[in-house]
């Protein structure tokens, strides 16, 4: 009697294997992120991503680095600086869920015009990434981090958001947060920048290691237009 079974072709077995091992380490990543997220309701976080991918340059390349970090409350960053990074970065930041599908049509349509000038990011994006994920620019690092954003956005809540934004966001070699930006740059505490300054400083954040506040006139002036346009 003829054998009617049909032999699997070799490695079609070990694919399958793979493809399926492959996807429970990715929900268990996604799961273990998720959890930090959730965590950090709570609790500050001690580090991030980009902190320790500019430490492993430091030591590749033997530079010298020195780490400032300091994490404060909400409540003690001036409301000038809240006001302008906003501002600055995400001015949709308090009407959208995470996307602002707004600016990613008009990114897109620049994009297939070939004059790219702005991003889409929101603040919740950049701070998926800033925790989990560094400057390194993939599509599964932005499929990682889509996926993120809506737990980022349940968990925490927009003020928790700003919150460690602020807190954990470079601004310059070694510089992260607003209380070490502004003990940095101007020589006080982030409670008393005034609009001038903050504005300043929110021009810095797209280019934080090429940029300086005083030479941020121009981009500067932009930002205070946008505040007064939003009310503040």
């Amino acid at each position: 009697m003829p054998d009617t079974h049909i032999k699997a072709p070799l490695g079609t077995g070990f694919l399958r294997s793979f493809i399926r091992w492959l996807v429970i380490g990715v929900v268990l990543l996604w799961s273990l992120a998720a959890l930090i997220l959730v965590a950090a309701r709570w609790i500050d976080p001690p580090t991030t991503a980009v902190h320790i991918q500019r430490r492993l340059q430091a030591w590749i390349h033997h530079t010298p680095y020195r780490e400032r970090y300091k994490f404060i409350p909400l409540s003690q960053i001036s409301p000038d600086l809240q006001h302008a990074v906003i501002a600055a970065e995400d001015a949709h930041f308090y009407q959208h869920h995470g996307f602002d599908w707004h600016e990613i049509q008009i990114a897109a349509e620049d994009d297939l015009e070939g004059d790219r000038t702005r991003g889409a990011s929101t603040i919740t994006q950049q701070l998926v990434k800033n925790l989990f994920f560094g400057t390194g620019r993939s599509i599964l690092r932005k499929g990682a981090e889509v996926a993120l954003v809506p737990v980022a956005e349940f968990a925490l809540g927009k003020r928790r958001i700003l919150e460690i934004y602020l807190n954990v966001v470079e601004w310059g070699p070694g510089i992260y947060g607003a209380e070490s930006a502004c003990r940095y740059y101007d020589e006080t505490a982030a409670r008393n920048i005034d609009r001038q300054q903050a504005a300043r400083l929110a021009a810095i954040l797209p280019a934080p290691l090429k940029r300086r506040p005083e030479r941020m006139n121009n981009y500067s002036a932009i930002i205070l237009k946008r505040m007064g346009q939003m009310g503040w």
